[in-house]
């Protein structure tokens, strides 16, 4: 837990922002109704923070707080995507400046305020760098966040700030929808908000090593209820700008009489452009009046938005996976997948994982078997679904855990064969282990077992033979921690001590520091512990 921020806390949020974006981007690209839907903010939003993190990988380690999120803020600007991605890159050179003028002499107390003083400041940037600002957006929810972290009390914990900010954001973003009537009309919240709220969680996620479930936004809504607003600009229009702060200046005002959605962030010669406009070649003559423009993107926002309701009916695609337990198939569930349950000691039958991949309706299926045990069977109904016509491949997980880490990378957007080569990549960086009981005495290569012993597994092998769940899960993940890693999974059984999981999670903490670790209530039998690193 982070006392104060970082270098190497800002560099942990920005890497868990863009996982975050990585999971809930498909759904926050089926918020995207304003200011045009074209569905995709989630997507502009990944990619803006992929790129961050791109220039503080080449940056390396170097430097303090400041030159951490002067980086950072840098990368939003140079690879900021859409209207959404420009205003998040702006939000955080408002949260760079302020840190970037703290004065080394500063007092504790100063520097305790700095939170609240970098929320300002970014809301405020973020609302002067748009041209027509509307509440109900990303805005409105920055700015309730920077009033949450200015009401808390002198002395107020990182922790208990952090925290305020990304519940005051929430709540916001819910009341989005009593702000714009388009959000009312199509029963969501705003995408660039939800957006936002992922990235404040992130931020609370590497503070407190607790990773918070940001809640559900709303129910996507299908792509055919979605309608362009016709009095919008026809086409979208980015551009990276060399120029200076009064041609900026101007630029915006000549690009709020060519078009919407304008957008102009940036400084110190370097400016992020952003119109909707029905004349592409005015705005890019008006970058060329105020500066040099270049890396020039023009989408017909109405073609793209047909390219996509089109997809989303024609091809589509489904994940098919078979869970132990309550827990995760509930957690697989909310990931969008067609869930098949398995019980103790029985794997499901060709039949029962055949009729899930025609429950899930549709022309792309891609079946996790999360058990060496079940793939033959997940092989054979494959099979006879391609023989219906259905195009399927099954990623071979073998365990729950690795089914998680393939469906955290899921992305029904991209193109089949893309789509599972990504997921069988994350499913095999995932090394998997586990904590059983001994029903019988045998000899291992661990040695020999009696009746009730606690066993520790890796790959199908028992590798730790021991009196406690805890004990023996701890020296496993030891083993699976040996050779590295980022993120420890813990998949609690049905019969597992409510405690255990917080308990190993302070103690894998303390051996491995900067390991994130997250605890699955997965209501497995047999198994008190399932156990992945990525």
């Amino acid at each position: 837990m982070l006392e104060r921020l970082d270098a190497d806390g800002v560099h942990r949020w920005v890497e868990l922002a863009f996982e975050g974006l990585g999971r809930h981007r498909e759904e926050i690209d089926a918020l995207n109704v304003f200011p045009v839907p074209d569905g995709d903010t989630g997507t502009n939003l990944f990619l803006t923070f992929e790129a961050a993190l791109g220039t503080l990988r080449d940056s390396g380690d170097s430097g303090g707080l400041q030159v951490m999120l002067a980086s950072a803020a840098h990368g939003l600007l140079l690879g900021a995507r859409g209207n959404s991605g420009i205003i998040m890159s702006e939000l955080m050179r408002g949260f760079s400046e302020t840190f970037g003028a703290l004065d080394p002499s500063a007092t504790a107390a100063e520097r305790e305020a700095l939170l609240t003083a970098a929320m300002a400041r970014a809301a405020d940037c973020a609302y002067a760098a748009v041209a027509d600002p509307a509440e109900g957006t990303i805005l409105s929810v920055a700015r309730a966040a920077s009033k949450a972290a200015a009401s808390l009390p002198a002395g107020s914990t990182l922790t208990q700030q952090v925290t305020t900010i990304a519940d005051a954001a929430a709540v916001a973003l819910a009341h989005t929808p009593l702000q714009l009537e388009v959000l009312a009309r199509a029963g969501v919240v705003d995408a660039g908000g939800r957006g936002l709220v992922v990235v404040l969680e992130a931020l609370v996620e590497a503070v407190t090593g607790v990773r918070r479930d940001p809640g559900p936004a709303s129910l996507p809504v299908p792509w055919d209820v979605h309608e362009l607003d016709e009095g919008g600009g026809a086409y979208e229009v980015m551009y990276l700008l060399d120029a200076g702060d009064e041609d900026a200046a101007g630029l915006r005002v000549a690009l709020a009489e060519r078009g919407d959605s304008v957008v102009v962030v940036g400084g110190s010669g370097l400016w992020n452009i952003h119109v909707h406009t029905d004349d592409v070649g005015a705005a890019i003559e008006a970058g060329m009046t105020a500066g040099r423009p270049y890396r020039i993107r023009v989408t017909d926002l109405r073609q793209d938005a047909a390219d996509r309701r089109s997809s989303s009916r024609i091809l589509g695609r489904a994940v098919v996976a078979v869970a132990h337990g309550a827990g995760t198939a509930a957690l697989l569930d909310a990931s969008g997948a067609t869930v098949v349950r398995a019980t103790a000691k029985i794997a499901p039958s060709t039949a029962e994982i055949l009729e899930a991949i025609h429950r899930a309706g549709r022309p792309e299926i891609v079946v996790l078997p999360s058990d060496s045990d079940i793939r033959p069977v997940a092989e054979a109904a494959a099979e006879k679904a391609r023989a219906d016509g259905i195009r399927i491949s099954v990623v071979p997980t073998r365990s729950i855990v690795q089914s998680l880490a393939a469906m955290a990378v899921h992305d029904a957007t991209a193109r089949f064969d893309d789509d599972v080569v990504a997921m069988t990549r994350a499913a095999g960086a995932t090394h998997y282990g586990g904590v059983s009981i001994a029903s019988r005495e045998a000899m291992t290569t661990a040695g020999a077992c009696q009746v009730g012993d606690v066993l520790g597994i890796v790959a199908g092998d028992i590798v730790e033979i021991g009196e406690s769940v805890e004990e023996v899960a701890v020296r496993v993940l030891g083993r699976l921690l040996s050779s590295g890693g980022e993120l420890v999974t813990l998949v609690r059984g049905a019969d597992a001590d409510v405690a255990v999981g917080s308990t190993i999670a302070r103690r894998v903490r303390r051996a491995h520091p900067g390991v994130e670790i997250v605890v699955h209530d997965g209501g497995q039998p047999l198994w008190p512990l399932i156990l992945g690193v990525e």
